[in-house]
C-alpha cells in the first residue's frame, strides 16, 4: 500500500520560514512514475495545491501563490519530499497535505493517496 506522511509544521512567527516533509512508502521512490503534491486547507476554505514534483523527470510545479517563496525537492535516500516555505505571512495558516498521483495539477482530484496533514500556524 502506497503511504504518505506529512511532518514538520507548527507555530511560526510572520516572516519566518518552515520545511515539511513527506515521508513516501510503497513507492519505489527513484524508479516509479510519479508525482508528489503539497496541498492547503485554510479554516473554512476549500483545499488547493501549491507545489509539486515529478519524482522521476525532476520538473517542479508552483501555484501563483506559492511561487518565489517555496521550493520542494527530494531525497531519494530517504523516500521523502520536501516543501520549504519562506517568508510566511497569517494568510499561509493552513493544514498542509501531501499527496501522490500520476501528473501534476492544482486540483485534488488528481491524487490518489493522501497523508494525514500537518498544521502550520503564522502569528502576526
Amino acid at each position: 500500500d502506497v503511504q504518505l506522511q506529512a511532518s514538520g509544521g507548527g507555530l511560526v512567527q510572520a516572516g519566518g520560514s518552515l520545511r515539511l516533509s513527506c515521508a513516501v512508502a510503497g513507492f519505489t521512490f527513484e524508479s516509479d512514475d510519479y508525482v508528489i503534491g503539497w496541498f492547503r486547507q485554510a479554516p473554512g476554505k476549500e483545499r488547493k495545491g501549491i507545489s509539486c514534483i515529478n519524482i522521476r523527470n525532476l520538473n517542479t510545479f508552483y501555484t501563483t501563490s506559492g511561487k518565489g517563496r517555496l521550493t520542494i525537492s527530494k531525497d531519494y535516500a530517504k523516500n521523502t519530499v520536501y516543501l520549504h516555505m519562506n517568508s510566511l505571512e497569517p494568510e499561509d495558516t493552513a493544514v498542509y497535505y501531501c499527496a501522490s498521483g500520476s501528473a501534476c495539477g492544482s486540483q485534488a482530484y488528481l491524487y490518489d493517496y493522501w497523508g494525514q496533514g500537518t498544521l502550520v500556524t503564522v502569528s502576526s
